[in-house]
């Protein structure tokens, strides 16, 4: 209101001013109200004219409006996302934020687009590339988020597959390349010059094409393991005819690059040697029969044969050589080795026994040598411990060995033979055998040992002492004279030296009484005078006594009373006194006391 009559002021003061300047003028009065209805006029079409931009201004912004809401609604539909909410509170600011927000509705429209175009040109390749059907996606529709980014990982699962197809592309193409080289092999197919010669990124990694490389590698693989088979029997079949035909170096130097490779030309050049010495072996018939035949020998010894089993191969002992007898030799020998290797396990475990066997017995016969002790490096303690493995290992492999054997019976229907006897009936005589050694070694010892008793009883205890090892070379030759002489001159009642470093005792019933011990002067070995006569006489008698055998013991009769255990060896002064009073009622004292002296 201030407003409009400010305006009305306005024009009447604009009125008051044109009626002063006309009436200046000398305007008449009707001009003066011609005109005043000319500024009416004119007023009155400005604001009419102002009035009507207005009005197309409202209604412009109406326009707006209702397009930029439709716009929005399909936008929101096109995009999936919820209905745009207006808040605004007059036209023109909902005009602007309704067109604000169509733009930048079409902003996200054209980048989802465009991401929707990149992702379907890269989807197209790849299926292209590994033959696959496109992603299931319209490309006229915007697709929301969520397709979007179900699209992307599409595409990285795709770009993965292309790369192990790739890599497992290049990894056959390089191993059907080195096949084919190995069997001089050329591409003949489309197929096969597409592998090979063509780009490795132009090929189609289709899962068919995957599949046929994979086909073609196997094939490639089994003619090449063929070819090596082949070509690995004919050099064992060669190495054969070498050794039967006794060929010179010269001559299996001269095709030494083809035993090694397994080439197509290096088949060729086997089949060639084959065929040239299979004629030469039939020039040399017997040589080469004889050679079977030892081959057989080590196969039967492999196999364990009997002399009945290898009697049964008659050809054998044939003198008449021919081409069918070599053929019988050809074939008995490929029949020993299929059937040692069918078994060889078994063969191979039963051998293992025999050699752990062997050694077993080995050591048990070392531990009988008492030199062993003085052995030095260790030996004897590497010795028993390998002996106490063997005695924990021998029944486990026996153990072992029965199952197998029970199980290939089973299998075979046959008995499992070691040189004609059953195996488990060998190892049960093996051990047999040797309990009965050890039964037959323990009653010789026992029997040794009671005749040395006897002996002791009869003629002294000889106890053997341990004595200090010398270092090698210590002796002085002035300290061995000393010694050789005392040995060789030794009293009565010296001590003698056992071949051991030992020391001879006299048993306590032949000692001296303590009395005479006194009246005599215990000298040293090293220092003792020579002795006396009528010790020299004794000493020569005892001498007679234990080097008389069975006739010098019979000169002594024993008192029949008299028990040779060594129960009755006295063992103090007053036992041995006991025992001569008693021995004193008997008639044979004499020859008692005779030995007694004797032993002194």
């Amino acid at each position: 209101l201030v407003i409009a009559a400010e305006s009305v002021a306005c024009l009447n003061k604009a009125l008051c001013h044109l009626k002063d300047i006309w009436e200046e003028i000398g305007i008449p009065e009707d001009q003066r109200l011609e005109r005043t209805n000319v500024v009416k006029n004119h007023v009155k079409s400005l604001l009419d004219m102002m009035i009507v931009e207005e009005e197309s201004l409202r209604k412009r912004l109406m326009t707006s409006i209702e397009k930029c809401q439709k716009e929005l609604s399909n936008l929101c539909l096109e995009l999936q996302l919820p209905p745009f909410q207006d808040r605004s509170s007059t036209m023109l600011q909902q005009e602007k934020d309704l067109r604000m927000h169509v733009e930048v509705m079409l902003k996200e429209k054209n980048q989802r687009m465009q991401a929707l175009k990149a992702l379907t040109e890269q989807d197209q390749d790849l299926c292209d590339l590994l033959c696959l059907q496109p992603f299931s996606i319209s490309a006229s529709s915007v697709p929301s988020l969520e397709q979007l980014e179900k699209f992307r990982q599409h595409i990285s699962s795709l770009t993965a597959e292309k790369e192990r197809r790739h890599n497992e592309f290049v990894t056959l193409k390089k191993q059907i390349i080195f096949c084919m080289g190995d069997l001089d092999q050329l591409p003949e197919t489309s197929f096969e010059k597409d592998v090979v010669c063509e780009d490795e990124e132009n090929f189609c990694l289709s899962k068919e094409n995957i599949d046929s490389l994979k086909v073609l590698l196997h094939q490639l693989e089994s003619r090449k393991t063929e070819n090596e088979r082949v070509c690995g029997s004919y050099r064992e079949k060669i190495h054969e005819l070498w050794e039967r035909l006794q060929i010179p170096q010269e001559e299996r130097d001269a095709i030494c690059e083809h035993i090694t490779l397994s080439k197509k030309r290096n088949l060729q050049a086997l089949q060639a040697e084959v065929k040239r010495l299979e004629e030469l072996k039939f020039k040399n018939i017997q040589n080469v029969t004889e050679a079977i035949r030892n081959e057989i020998a080590v196969f039967w010894d492999k196999c364990f044969y009997s002399s009945d089993q290898r009697q049964t191969f008659v050809p054998f002992y044939d003198d008449d050589f021919s081409e069918e007898l070599l053929s019988l030799h050809d074939a008995e020998i490929v029949r020993l080795k299929q059937y040692y290797e069918d078994h060889k396990d078994l063969f191979e475990g039963v051998h293992k026994w025999e050699e752990s066997w062997r050694l077993f017995l080995e050591l048990e016969e070392k531990a009988k040598d008492p030199s062993r002790f003085t052995n030095r490096g260790g030996n004897l303690l590497k010795e028993e411990k390998q002996r106490a493995d063997l005695v924990k290992s021998l029944p486990k492999l026996e153990k072992k060995l029965k199952a197998e054997i029970e199980q290939w019976e089973h299998e075979q229907n046959r008995e499992f033979q070691v040189n004609g006897q059953k195996f488990m009936q060998f190892v049960t005589d093996q051990w047999e055998s040797y309990r009965l050694e050890k039964e037959r070694e323990k009653q010789e010892r026992q029997l040794k040992k009671s005749k040395q008793t006897e002996v002791d009883m009869v003629y002294g205890t000889v106890i053997r002492t341990p004595t200090k090892r010398r270092f090698l070379g210590s002796t002085t030759p002035c300290k061995a004279r000393k010694l050789n002489a005392t040995s060789s001159t030794g009293t009565s009642n010296s001590t003698i030296r056992s071949v051991f470093g030992g020391t001879v005792c006299h048993s306590p019933i032949s000692r001296p009484p303590i009395s005479a011990i006194k009246q005599g002067n215990v000298r040293t070995p090293g220092h003792s005078k020579p002795p006396h006569q009528g010790l020299q006489e004794r000493n020569k008698e005892n001498i007679c006594h234990l080097t008389g055998g069975v006739a010098g013991m019979t000169k002594v009769p024993a008192s029949p009373q008299r028990n040779f255990s060594i129960n009755s060896v006295a063992s103090t002064y007053s036992e041995f006194q006991r025992d001569l009073s008693k021995s004193s009622k008997s008639k044979h004292v004499p020859e008692i006391l005779n030995s007694t002296i004797i032993q002194l």
